[in-house]
């Protein structure tokens, strides 16, 4: 059947004009966020401290991918701002429903300067913006990356506050759950003055965090005895290079997948402080977040600062 020219440019036009109409009702499909690296680090400790890309949209509502949200915690002496510049942006490009919050903030900290409090006092903040996370999102569970402290903040969860029963997937990074020595701390914050994030000076030292993260403190002693809940996954991210929390050995924690970046990448002078833009170590924890091998070989290039 031959159908007329009229009818055909009508049909071209009504074609034209539909799909026009689908294009401008579809949604723009945001820009990959930028990774941040030690430039934004650097600026964010001090300018947003409480904010980083990626992080708290509180109307993200999880997928069937991803049903789990992220919640990160920094380290002693850091902030979110500077903490995570690498790794919440990348979360968030994943399709991730990201968050993160700063603990432990003393009358010193300039809201910068975090986990200053006792491991007890952070630990309940943690807690009550980790339930505020599930009460928003729905989620039954979260997953947690914490990094030293923040790390130890994630064991707290918990051991502490019914945590096996909320928490699908834990990684620490150079976590500090089993404790560290005083000389380790003054060496964080060295550490934190020679990557220009704040001159701490020593007046921090008697915060009781300091205290709490000790070896044999009251609160290690206390919380090591209570086992780790049976349910979550555990991983550890820990470096042979590490000043801080050492033995670096003693971060491993039981029945967990207790990585060591210099096995998988031998010339990794990554430290401490540096896991946080370490590229190995971020696709380590991407590939636990995201349910991957426990066999990863991450690439060995884009190593984090030797502190």
């Amino acid at each position: 059947m031959r159908i007329p020219r009229r009818s055909l440019t009508a049909l071209a036009c009504t074609g034209a004009t539909t799909a026009l109409f689908v294009a401008a009702a579809a949604p723009a499909q945001a820009a990959p966020l930028p990774i941040g690296g030690l430039p934004e680090a650097t600026a964010g400790y001090t300018l947003s401290p409480g904010t980083v890309a990626g992080a708290n949209d509180w109307s993200c509502k999880p997928s069937a991918a991803h049903p789990n949200p992220v919640v990160l915690l920094p380290g002693t002496f850091a902030n979110i701002g500077s903490n995570f510049v690498a790794l919440s942006p990348m979360l968030k490009n994943a399709g991730y429903c990201v968050f993160a919050t700063n603990f432990g903030m003393s009358w010193f900290s300039a809201d910068r300067i975090g986990g200053m409090k006792s491991e007890t006092d952070s630990g309940n903040e943690v807690a009550a913006f980790i339930e505020k996370v599930r009460a928003t999102t729905g989620a039954a569970k979260v997953d947690i990356v914490g990094h030293s402290q923040g790390g130890s903040m994630g064991v707290n969860y918990l051991k502490l506050h019914d945590g096996g029963n909320k928490v699908g997937t834990y990684v620490g990074w150079g976590q500090s759950s089993n404790g560290t020595t005083l000389s380790g701390l003054t060496t964080l914050g060295k550490a934190f003055g020679a990557l220009g994030f704040v001159n701490l000076g020593f007046q921090a030292f008697g915060a009781p965090s300091l205290v709490d993260q000790q070896v044999g403190s009251a609160y290690n002693t206390r919380t090591a005895a209570i086992p780790l809940p049976q349910g979550p996954k555990y991983v550890t991210i820990q470096t042979t290079k590490d000043a801080v929390v050492t033995p670096y050995a003693t971060q491993s924690l039981p029945g967990a997948q207790n990585i060591v970046v210099q096995n998988l990448c031998p010339s990794d002078p990554v430290g401490h402080v540096g896991l946080f833009l370490d590229q190995p170590t971020l696709q380590l924890t991407m590939n636990a977040l995201g349910g991957g091998p426990a066999d990863f070989k991450p690439a060995c290039s884009g190593y984090g600062p030797a502190l």
